[in-house]
């Protein structure tokens, strides 16, 4: 009789190990959202310079330079330059000067120099050529002193 159970237990369990386990699958979903986003961060400032006939103070004219500003972005952007509203000019300069700031881009997307908000549909970095020209009408001219303008570069 313990052989006869013995060998009944064996069956059973000869049984068992030839079962294989049902194999089950889950589905996990990864999600993401990116807002169209861009970073400024400047890399240098400009310089002017006057012109010979003292009616222009320009980062075109010669010796001057445009600043340098580092755009970061997912596209989706709009990449302007704000009406000039903080200048310092000497006491001896007392006629009216317009300011036209104007930019450009190269990089992940090329935009020509131009003055109006310009949209970046590629992601990616770019490189902004800030520029800024005062001029004079007329017979007004730049006086001899320390000038200095404020742009500022939104992107939004």
């Amino acid at each position: 009789m313990k052989f006869a159970r013995a060998a009944m237990a064996a069956g059973l369990l000869v049984g068992c190990a030839c079962q294989t386990a049902s194999a089950t699958t889950g589905n996990v979903l990864f999600n993401g959202s990116i807002t169209a986003t861009c970073t400024l961060t400047v890399n240098s400032n400009g310089t002017m310079t006057v012109s010979s006939n003292l009616q222009s103070l320009s980062s075109h004219n010669a010796g001057g330079s445009a600043g340098s500003v580092q755009v970061d972005t997912t596209g989706g952007v709009q990449l302007s330059v704000d009406p000039v509203t903080t200048t310092t000019v000497p006491a001896s300069d007392v006629t009216t000067t317009t300011w036209t700031p104007t930019f450009a881009t190269t990089g992940a997307q090329t935009i020509a120099e131009t003055g109006t908000a310009t949209a970046l549909t590629v992601p990616g970095t770019s490189t902004i050529a800030v520029n800024l020209a005062g001029t004079k009408s007329g017979t007004d001219r730049f006086s001899a002193g320390s000038y200095q303008a404020t742009v500022t570069v939104g992107c939004e």
